[in-house]
């Protein structure tokens, strides 16, 4: 089983010199590249997993009905947000769906698992910090889901011969062929592949004037949306399931 899914945050990045990029900008551009990932999925009939940030949850309310009108799962992504923070964006956005969310993702600020269970979340997609170098530094973990305080608690997926991650970043730079590789020789001994991009990879870069580093620049905007519709082309020709996790997990 294949699990796509994508973190809905802002770009953080300051801007270049005589370029001024607004907060509410900020969120128009993360807007236009989610519904960007949302026609590709649509085109495949694949149904993924949007993770929002919980900051800025409340400022993309079409956004969020229009992930969700198309069959994908609603979930968090808890970047510095409080606890308080995250109940109150959760029942905001339960009641705006009328629908339950189960899971929530984390990274470097990491709340308690038994204060997120009394929340009502049902798993936990913890993800760690990618950096030019972080990604290709051998790993080795557990890569099973397990089961603790009553919550599901789902790990990064890692390639078991080359032992990448299959974050953002690897997507990002690993030519295609050999990402291919990654995916097939995973579900051979995994029972599924966790995939994660970022909505900012798709920000294309020559119109907005962040001032990021020229790797994380590398592949993004178009091109990391034809690489994302090439994999999906893959997987289609050689009929692997894909799932939303909710679906996958309960």
């Amino acid at each position: 089983m294949v699990l796509f899914t994508f973190n809905v945050e802002n770009i953080e990045a300051c801007t270049k010199k005589n370029a001024d990029i607004s907060g509410e900008e900020r969120t128009q551009v993360t807007t236009a590249n989610t519904k960007a990932i949302l026609r590709i999925l649509d085109i495949h009939d694949v149904k993924a997993s949007f993770f929002i940030e919980v900051s800025i949850a409340e400022k993309l309310d079409n956004l969020i009905k229009a992930i969700s009108s198309k069959g994908h799962e609603i979930a968090f992504y808890n970047k510095n947000s409080t606890l308080q923070e995250i109940e109150e964006a959760k029942k905001r956005t339960e009641e705006l769906l009328e629908k339950q969310i189960k899971g929530i993702r984390q990274k470097d600020h990491k709340l308690p698992q038994e204060e997120l269970k009394m929340l009502g979340f049902g798993y936990i997609s913890n993800i760690d910090h990618a950096d030019i170098l972080f990604p290709f530094k051998r790993l080795k973990r557990n890569t099973e889901i397990v089961e603790e305080n009553g919550l599901s608690i789902v790990p990064e997926s890692i390639s078991p011969y080359s032992q990448l991650p299959y974050n953002d970043f690897v997507f990002q730079v690993l030519p295609m062929k050999y990402y291919k590789n990654m995916v097939f020789e995973t579900l051979k001994k995994d029972d599924f592949v966790l995939i994660y991009l970022n909505s900012w990879q798709f920000t294309d870069f020559s119109k907005y004037r962040f001032d990021i580093p020229l790797y994380r620049k590398w592949n993004s905007g178009k091109k990391i949306e034809d690489k994302l519709d090439k994999l999906l082309c893959w997987i289609d020709e050689n009929e692997m399931a894909t799932a939303r996790m909710k679906d996958y997990i309960f």
